[in-house]
């Protein structure tokens, strides 16, 4: 069977979110040279996040999600509709992130909670959130780009819904900061943080210092988001911030957890294609060939300190088993889905993947309880040594 030549398949990605930082420049050229190809490369995985707030979009306006709160984030508008096999993706992929944090958040409800998202550019999950159940004992943390965090502070600042969703968590307006590129409150933060500068050497001493994220709690239980973000930094750089943000960050003792969502499987004809398309636009996943399928996913979580379990799902998976057939029935009559191969083929693409550990205390084992039941895909897929 041919390989598709899938329009846009970044579309797909979500929300792309690669995290560069900026370095002094060097005096001669070839110095100078580098620091501004690394810095376009850095804009164009940055602009990946436009790409996931139209999907979104074009996803919310179908009938696929229901989002009060995306229009809020698209800065050039007209929106262009996506492809039905782009709608469907974009809709597999948050309910699917969606069913792990409501769950996390339903367990011990009068436990305060703690969600860091990494790379969260324009996701609106908080707000969603919020405006279910203003009362939940909740701090969110959104890590990003400054020129990321300063667009969407903006486009807070000009969207009433979105203040008056903050607002409504707070016991005095008072408590709400902000700047050009940093908000800052007991219930929401965005903070302008290169990710790569916590992928410091696990092996120096002394550890560098940690920059300073107001309103962080390293003992709250924590679940870490990384929505097709740290798949664009090197393999060392992104498991070096996995142990900053488990060991340093969130105390050892801390129940955590992470949920990631990304694309695997690059070695078939679809995967080589997919490549080839995204790096046609510049952007390259860097961490792709290192953690290529599920097997590997949940072996990388247990080497980051996700003892207690670990699992993992492509879309494909998650459309057939996670979606009732009511919900399947619903989304399927919103358009026509004439590609069901090629469906299968994307599908199979991408993945979700969770892992957690057990603190101590009351707090422990609440990801074990929250997630008991919840159906990952066992093997290993692609039939590689790890």
């Amino acid at each position: 069977m041919s390989t598709p030549q899938l329009p846009n398949l970044l579309d797909s990605l979500g929300t792309g979110r690669g995290r560069g930082r900026r370095r002094g420049r060097g005096r001669d050229g070839l110095a100078e040279n580098h620091e501004d190809n690394k810095e376009k490369k850095d804009r164009i995985v940055q602009k990946t996040d436009e790409d996931a707030s139209v999907s979104r979009m074009s996803a919310v306006e179908l009938g696929y999600l229901d989002d009060p709160f995306a229009r809020a984030f698209i800065y050039d508008p007209p929106i262009s509709r996506r492809y039905p096999i782009i709608n469907r993706g974009t809709y597999v992929r948050t309910a699917a992130i969606d069913t792990l944090v409501n769950k996390f958040l339903a367990t011990n409800p009068s436990e305060q909670k703690q969600i860091i998202s990494l790379g969260a550019g324009s996701d609106t999950r908080y707000f969603r959130i919020i405006y279910k159940d203003p009362a939940i004992k909740l701090v969110y943390h959104e890590l990003d780009f400054p020129a990321n965090t300063a667009q969407k502070i903006s486009a807070i600042q000009r969207t009433p819904s979105l203040l008056a969703a903050i607002r409504s968590t707070l016991s005095s307006l008072s408590d709400l900061h902000t700047t050009t590129d940093t908000l800052t409150s007991p219930s929401y933060n965005i903070h302008p943080l290169d990710l790569r500068t916590l992928a410091s050497d696990p092996s120096t001493t002394p550890s560098p210092p940690l920059p300073t994220l107001p309103h962080l709690s390293s003992t709250a239980p924590t679940l870490l988001l990384s929505e097709c973000c740290l798949i664009y930094l090197s393999p060392t750089d992104a498991d070096a911030i996995l142990h900053t943000l488990t060991t340093r960050l969130i105390l050892p003792t801390t129940p955590l957890a992470l949920i990631l969502y990304e694309p695997i499987r690059p070695h078939d004809p679809f995967g080589r294609v997919m490549i080839s398309n995204l790096a046609a636009r510049g952007i390259h996943l860097q961490t792709l060939q290192k953690y290529s399928s599920l097997s590997r996913q949940r072996a990388r979580l247990r080497s980051a300190g996700f003892t207690s379990g670990q699992a993992a799902a492509d879309v494909d998976f998650i459309w057939g088993r996670w979606v009732e057939e009511t919900e399947k029935e619903r989304v399927a009559g919103l358009e026509m889905l004439d590609e069901l191969e090629e469906w299968v083929l994307l599908a199979r693409h991408y993945c979700v993947a969770w892992g957690w550990r057990d603190g101590v205390g009351e707090s422990g084992g609440v990801f074990g309880k929250a997630w008991e039941g919840v159906m990952g895909q066992e093997g290993d897929d692609e039939g590689e040594g790890l």
